[in-house]
């Protein structure tokens, strides 16, 4: 016994000198607080949970709210899974408006499922071992005692804590002691740790436990509710030894990432910022490169509250690549800069390409964070385009709960879930036009229903229409998705302030319509909900669906449909056109959860209201437009009807990129039968009226597996996630749809790697189905290309669509005998031919107009 003593003190004694040589190895890191500006990001070595709880101030890290589970990981090492050595050591001291009980140390081998660095930043990584101090002194390896005990004194003057690592065969020797700041030794314990508990992340952790307590489970007593009130503040943090392995590539920031767009010639970009110090640098800095050098192009402001800096180049060179840097300059306490660049390449429009590629995403949830599977796939199809059409984050993300006020922290705790967002996608939207919309969960709301801007008292009153957060969050939040984004069709702004992004985008020959089918729609309670429940879920098969649609409801609202009437009939630049949007116009998820529960209609989604859910699609299918969009969770393609079957347009709604939440349709399981079921006689396909009574020809639909398997991300994939693709071939006006599954390898597809009844190809001319009632004369164009042509109803001076042909010869049809204007010609030039008066006919035989250039 004497002798396996003497062994555990000569280990001992080696740790402590092995801790106390200065080590010069590339993985020793030593935190530099002190020369670091008052700011709430830490820097590019860290990463705060949660982000607005922490804080740099007077040199020092400082948690500034109480709570369990705060922790600061460090982002540039790591414990590798080689046998090795560690010394860690930091300063902690009980802060000066600390109150009550608490914990406070390091956390080590943190790891999640993924194993990926980042993953393991988030709630559920929890792996690895925990050695701390309690306020009243004394020192843990392992859990927390539940009783903290009174302020120790040598806390509220500052302690240094020291662990030290030691393999032992195949365990490791874990001491962890205390220390004066004079370096008396207070006290000291020791234990053992697997090794694989030591391979992941570290942490410096105030207030050791879950970030919520411990639940009780039935029949057994109440366990220690650990204490979580206390707060501390951190120096000198300082690690070394073989164990540790450097990845100064994992540093972030201070520029996180970078959106931009690109149409008839004008560059916007916004670079996302942390939150730097008020008396850091407030400018970024825009250079392009030409041949070797880089030239400043501009500068930008950051934004106070969501911390963007946007810039927007008129006249750029739309012809050729351009590489791009922004560019920071950090300044230290002591006066010592350094700058930091995120770097890009601004491609040319793809004017010339016969096919424009579109990759559309929705509802990203972070289990599967930091998406890389699915961020690589994206990669290897290479898409001109990014589309997120909403819920980029939901309130979830990133655990320890969210604040909706005030505004500031509110902002703050937005910021750090939408930053993992966009570290996922950073690499690749740095070099592609990315569009991102914001939806209900990017607002911090389960459902929304804007009604032009209103406020509501809070969440329990949005169901009557309105925004329960400040308007400063929702437009900051707005600044963070869409500031670069082309300039709104009509910037002034909804209610309480509220800005607009709804407006349009031209590339690769391609016309964007980005509206907005949330902002200004009508809430259902109070207005048609006579049931009891929840005012959007309609459960009862027998009801009335004309009793909801009622006079003075909205949808898009006027501004909206003004802006597609006009963009439905604007051809400049452009050879098909496409509407991108939060959700679609129907109501087709109707099995809801987990559960899969039925529901008949859903007033959330854009079925309804009816009324208003025409007038867009009438509108729409003026310009022949492709409509692209998400929220449903769920992917389908649907031929959309108003009068009848199949006369409008087609729609794409794209499966969640992490599916939460899964939802269905199933009609076949409800004993419905389809009309015209397409070609495939693939299940839940057909012609049907959805639980509004819209007529929707479903083509293909992407339901979720009823056995799902446990892993991650093979969880993930079979809740029905993955992303969407739409390739645009301007050659012969064809719309190529596809929908992938979240776990394929793009770089060898095969089949069952798309969702069934996926890919499918539609002409452009298919997104106005209806049938001719007429027809007027055959067009043939002379001296010109792929002329643009509108026919206008002279009975009541509406157009009735407008679309480029390709070739020189086109036959229009027209829906009531009478007589059209007719113009022909190139818009972008302003040289259009008109012809009024000619008239309709109901045979084939029609003559021809001839128009020469």
């Amino acid at each position: 016994m004497i002798t396996n003593y003497l062994k555990k003190i000569s280990v001992y004694l080696s740790c402590l000198s092995l801790f106390s040589i200065s080590s010069t190895a590339a993985e020793e890191f030593n935190s530099n607080w002190s020369d670091q500006r008052d700011r709430v990001w830490l820097g590019p070595e860290y990463w705060a949970n949660p982000m607005e709880d922490w804080r740099l101030k007077d040199g020092k890290l400082e948690c500034i709210r109480p709570g369990g589970g705060r922790n600061v990981h460090l982002l540039t090492r790591r414990l590798g899974p080689e046998s090795g050595t560690l010394q860690l050591s930091v300063v902690v001291a009980l802060s000066d408006t600390s109150k009550g009980g608490g914990s406070a140390g390091f956390h080590l081998g943190i790891k999640s499922e993924l194993g990926d660095y980042r993953s393991s930043l988030l709630r559920g990584a929890n792996r690895g071992i925990k050695a701390g101090i309690t306020t009243g002194g004394a020192l843990f390896i392992g859990n927390p005692p539940s009783k903290a005990g009174d302020e120790s004194g040598h806390l509220k003057e500052g302690v240094r804590l020291r662990l030290l690592l030691q393999p032992e065969g195949e365990l490791y020797s874990v001491k962890f002691s205390a220390a004066t700041l004079d370096g008396k030794g207070i006290s000291t314990v020791a234990g053992r740790a697997r090794a694989d508990q030591l391979d992941g992340n570290i942490a410096l952790v105030n207030n050791f436990g879950p970030a919520r307590q411990p639940r009780r489970k039935r029949g057994q007593p109440a366990p220690p509710r650990l204490p979580t009130r206390a707060l501390f503040t951190f120096t000198d943090w300082k690690l070394s030894g073989t164990k540790l392995v450097a990845h100064e590539d994992h540093a972030w920031g201070p520029i996180l990432y970078a959106m931009h767009s690109l149409s008839r010639n004008v560059m916007k970009m916004t670079a996302q910022m942390p939150p730097v110090g008020a008396k850091e640098e407030q400018q970024v800095k825009l250079q392009t490169r030409n041949g070797e050098e880089w030239n400043e192009t501009a500068k930008a402001d950051i934004d106070a509250l969501s911390r963007t800096a946007t810039f927007k180049i008129t006249n750029w060179d739309s012809t050729r690549d351009t590489p791009y840097r922004l560019v920071y300059t950090m300044v230290t306490r002591g006066g010592a800069k350094t700058d930091h660049a995120f770097e890009g390449t601004v491609r040319k429009d793809p004017v010339e390409k016969e096919k424009v590629v579109v990759a559309g995403f929705t509802g990203n949830t972070d289990p599967a964070f930091p998406n890389e599977h699915l961020a690589r796939n994206v990669a290897i199809h290479d898409p001109d385009v990014l589309l997120f059409t909403g819920d980029q984050i939901y309130e979830g993300v990133g655990g320890f709960g969210i604040h909706r006020s005030p505004v500031d922290v509110a902002v703050l705790n937005y910021l750090r879930k939408v930053y993992l967002w966009g570290w996922a996608f950073r690499d690749v939207m740095r070099d592609r036009v990315t569009l991102a919309l914001a939806d209900d969960h990017d607002v911090y709301q389960g459902n929304i229903w804007g009604q032009g801007g209103r406020g509501v008292a809070s969440m329990r009153d949005h169901a009557k229409g309105g925004y329960a957060m400040h308007p400063d969050f929702v437009n900051a939040v707005q600044r963070t998705l869409s500031s670069h984004h082309p300039d709104p069709f009509d910037a002034t702004p909804v209610e309480q302030g509220i800005g607009v992004y709804y407006g349009d985008m031209v590339y690769g020959r391609i016309s964007f319509a980005v509206i907005e089918d949330r902002k200004f729609k009508s809430g259902p309670n109070g207005k048609v909900n006579t049931w009891k429940g929840r005012p959007d879920h309609i459960r009862d098969p027998k009801f009335d669906p004309k009793s909801i649609d009622k006079p003075g409801l909205v949808l898009l609202g006027d501004r909206q449909l003004r802006f597609l009437k006009h963009w439905s009939a604007d051809w400049r630049g452009a050879d098909m056109k496409v509407v991108c949007s939060q959700t679609i116009f129907c109501n087709l998820a109707n099995y809801h959860g987990g559960g899969q529960t039925f529901i008949v209609a859903d007033l959330d989604s854009n079925g309804w209201p009816q009324t208003g859910r025409n007038k867009a699609l009438l509108e729409m299918r003026k310009g022949f437009a492709f409509h692209y969009a998400g929220d449903q969770h769920l992917a389908s393609i649907v031929h959309h009807g108003v009068d009848t079957w199949n006369d409008a347009g087609y729609s794409f709604c794209v499966p969640s990129i992490a599916a939460g939440y899964p939802r269905a349709w199933r009609p076949d399981k409800e004993g419905r039968k389809a009309q015209n079921r397409p070609p495939g006689n693939l299940p839940n396909t057909g012609e049907y009226l959805d639980g509004l009574r819209n007529r929707v020809t479903v083509y293909a639909v992407g339901n979720p597996e009823k056995v799902k398997r446990r892993p991650v991300l093979e969880l993930l994939h079979d809740k029905a996630s993955g992303y969407g693709l739409v390739r645009f071939d301007k050659k012969n006006r064809k719309i190529e749809i596809e929908c992938w599954r979240l776990l394929i390898d793009a770089s060898e597809p095969k089949p069952g790697d798309q969702f069934p009844g996926w890919p499918k190809t539609i002409d452009m001319q298919d997104n106005y189905g209806r049938a001719p009632a007429a027809w007027l004369p055959t067009i043939e164009v002379q001296g010109m290309k792929d002329p643009v042509i509108q026919i206008i109803n002279e009975a009541d001076g509406e157009i009735v669509y407008t679309l480029r042909i390709k070739g020189a010869s086109f036959r229009p049809k027209v829906f009531k005998a009478g007589k059209y204007t007719v113009k022909v010609g190139d818009q972008d030039n302003n040289n259009m031919k008109t012809f009024k008066g000619v008239s309709s006919h109901e045979s084939g035989q029609t003559g021809k107009l001839q128009v020469k250039f």
